[in-house]
């Protein structure tokens, strides 16, 4: 089974296989909601309280069919995760470490929309609520299902470490074990910008 991924201009467009191997996660940490302000879609990637719905999954499982050349990089620290958007439109892909050889990603529900088919019956219901301590509002909603996700990543991990899956990536020049494009690492100044759009956006009702 496929689902289709693209970003909302539809100038980048691919699928991702294998749904039943990825899980299904809601993240609220702040560099998340950061990443949503960085890309001016923070109404349309977070949730009410802050969170952003994600699919990990395998990089192998993840194509790209057309758009390549507009996939662009950023990074909100040096050693921050590798965060991917369409440049044409601002479409959150997902993230990923910062070598192939820790392979997962985690593809934000933006990218996954599509009018025929719906995340959840695909990739099933969200299993895991991460770093709750970032969301919105009080009381913080309740961790859950973080050992089950860490279980996931260490398994996913080493499975395509033994198999040499991690070397085929859309994300990566697998010779050069280097991005495919140059991630934008954001300035103190701009970060300290973003971080205060975080703090200061209010919870949704």
């Amino acid at each position: 089974m496929k689902h289709q991924l693209q970003c909302r201009c539809g100038t980048i467009q691919g699928f991702v296989t294998d749904p039943k191997a990825a899980n299904h996660v809601v993240c609220y940490c702040k560099d998340c909601q950061a990443f949503a302000h960085f890309l001016g879609q923070d109404r349309e990637i977070l949730d009410a309280r802050g969170g952003s719905e994600v699919v990990q999954t395998a990089p192998q499982n993840v194509r790209f069919t057309q758009g390549v050349a507009s996939i662009a990089c950023m990074r909100l620290t040096e050693k921050g995760l590798l965060r991917w958007y369409a440049d044409c439109c601002k479409t959150p892909i997902g993230n990923t470490m910062s070598t192939p050889k820790i392979s997962f990603v985690g593809l934000l529900h933006s990218c996954l929309q599509n009018s025929s088919q719906k995340i959840e019956q695909t990739f099933g219901p969200v299993r895991a609520w991460a770093n709750t301590q970032g969301a919105k509002g009080e009381p913080k909603p309740k961790a859950a299902g973080i050992a089950r996700t860490v279980a996931w990543v260490l398994r996913t991990t080493l499975k395509a470490r033994l198999t040499g899956g991690y070397k085929s990536t859309p994300f990566f020049n697998i010779l050069r074990a280097a991005p495919i494009v140059q991630p934008r690492l954001l300035s103190e100044v701009e970060r300290a910008r973003i971080m205060a759009l975080v703090d200061a956006s209010p919870l949704v009702s």
